[in-house]
């Protein structure tokens, strides 16, 4: 017999708020937090903006000797996490902390360390290397870290899939809890990468969009669009089980009802074009669920910007949902304000979700004016919309065919 999991606790680190509180008012505002890149001189570089974490100061989330010996990414993933923590009311002394988990994903962990420990390498030799170098890079890191901050003692992984890797923590999260691993796990994702070998890599692949304008930068589903902007920051949501957020009367943002995974196995950055592999991903997630395709109110949509993955998303949709119930659909993509996230993208999303059932507020695609002729559907252009959600789909698809979908609902008690 499964367990109902639902969402107890939220927290965050975006482009456009550090704190969930913050980050949603800036939805609501349909605030942007694209902008030229501060990280490093980008006047060899055809990518200008990226979605930075603006004002971010680790010490105040943690003691500063511990953010001394991490990299940004695991900061904001212990950042979020305690977030989380505090909204859900856990204190771990009161806990059986074996009971406790935590799944954490980040896609490629800390490049800014390789590239710096190398320029001592060229420059000053081996012997010069941080001894922390490995610890500080390696993309598990973040899962570890926060399991110290919190004392958390369960089930401690990390999922790695590129984009859809926080959308598979959180579903692995979810199938854990499920299955009577553990009764509480902080799941999410993070990403710390703004750094010159990433903006040069992701510019090489063709992936990032050149335009300099931050307005019209990350446009989902334009017909102008020209790649993905990169973003950083952090997602996390406390899992719990069910009689177990009730018997302590924690706050129940909402329901995990349903959870699919699949791979295209096609090709390494494109995902399948008629949208098989995601569409069956939605599928399971419904099937999961109980639903039928008409019970769907919102989706999140990956929604990356670059015209390979908007169109075949929109395909994927229509295959999944049959077109007329796709049409019905409002969807929207969170990236038009903080970017593309890549391992923290698909927590923040579901977070994005949650807090809309909550709402009843689908934000604006922001930036999108002129909707690519082929990706016909509703994408929430040129005002909010407003209406009663129960369930919410947040998709995220990764290099490689990895495709993560996960359904949330409004909690109703049975």
């Amino acid at each position: 017999m499964k367990r109902r999991v639902v969402v107890t606790g939220l927290g965050a680190v975006t482009p456009i708020g550090n704190n969930v509180r913050d980050f949603w008012a800036g939805i609501r505002e349909g605030r942007v937090g694209i902008g030229p890149i501060t990280r490093f001189d980008t006047s060899d570089y055809k990518v200008k903006n990226a979605a930075e974490v603006k004002g971010f100061v680790a010490k105040e989330h943690m003691d500063f000797k511990s953010s001394k010996r991490m990299e940004p990414f695991s900061q904001y993933a212990v950042a979020a996490a305690k977030e989380a923590v505090e909204d859900a009311g856990i204190e771990i002394e009161k806990e059986d902390p074996f009971r406790a988990g935590v799944i954490i994903g980040c896609g490629v962990g800390s490049i800014q360390t390789v590239e710096k420990e190398y320029e001592k390498i060229l420059k000053k030799g081996p012997a010069k290397v941080n001894p922390l170098t490995v610890p500080l890079l390696i993309s598990n890191m973040a899962a570890g870290n926060v399991s110290i901050q919190l004392g958390f003692k369960g089930k401690c992984t990390d999922v790695v899939t590129a984009c859809a890797t926080g959308t598979n923590c959180i579903g692995d999260a979810f199938r854990a809890i499920q299955y009577g691993d553990a009764d509480i796990i902080a799941a999410g994702g993070t990403e710390g990468c703004i750094c010159p070998t990433a903006v040069a890599g992701f510019t090489a692949l063709t992936a990032l969009s050149t335009t300099e304008d931050p307005m019209r930068a990350s446009i989902p589903f334009d017909k102008d669009r020209n790649g993905f902007v990169l973003g950083e920051g952090a997602g996390v949501v406390i899992l719990e089980e069910l009689e177990h957020a009730l018997s302590r009367g924690a706050k129940i943002y909402g329901e995990v009802a349903g959870y699919g995974s699949t791979a295209d196995a096609y090709h390494i950055t494109s995902p399948a074009e008629d949208g098989s592999g995601a569409a069956k991903a939605m599928e399971l997630a419904m099937s999961e669920a109980g639903i039928k395709p008409a019970d769907v109110d919102y989706i999140n949509a990956h929604g990356t910007s670059t015209h390979h993955n908007d169109l075949f998303e929109t395909r994927a949709i229509k295959r999944a949902f049959g077109e007329e119930a796709a049409r019905a659909i409002s969807i929207n993509s969170t990236k038009s304000m903080v970017g593309h996230m890549l391992g923290a993208a698909g927590a923040v999303e579901f977070i994005t979700c949650v807090k809309t059932i909550e709402e009843g507020f689908i934000h604006q695609t922001m930036g999108t004016s002129a909707v690519d002729e082929e990706c016909d559907l509703d994408y929430t252009i040129g005002r909010p919309t407003e209406k009663p959600v129960r369930y919410a789909m947040s998709n995220s698809f990764g290099f490689g065919g990895h495709n993560a979908v996960l359904l949330v609902k409004r909690y109703e008690e049975e």
